[in-house]
């Protein structure tokens, strides 16, 4: 079992969606994601790019955004995920 594994909640430090909660989707190779989520878009990004939490949600590999926002509510994680984090610019 990986710290990047399906379901993974992560938190993305780089580009305009630094700060957003993400859940990852699937994954490509080494050195890339998918994620989604209620405030960011289902979009491929680079492993550097993403902090791992400790919570994970119940989805398979390549879940709808449907299927997500369910799983969200289900963990009842709904408020966390909408939360916007302020990064440091290095």
């Amino acid at each position: 079992m990986s710290v990047y594994d399906i379901g993974r909640l992560v938190i993305k430090t780089m580009g305009r969606e630094a700060g957003h909660y993400g859940v990852i989707v699937d994954i490509i190779d080494k050195n890339y994601i998918i994620i989604d989520g209620l405030k960011v878009k289902r979009r491929r990004v680079n492993y550097k790019h993403v902090e791992p939490l400790s919570e994970t949600i119940d989805i398979k590999k390549g879940a709808k955004h449907e299927d997500i926002e369910a799983a969200i509510k289900k963990a009842k994680l709904e408020k966390k995920m909408k939360e916007v984090l302020p990064i440091p610019i290095k």
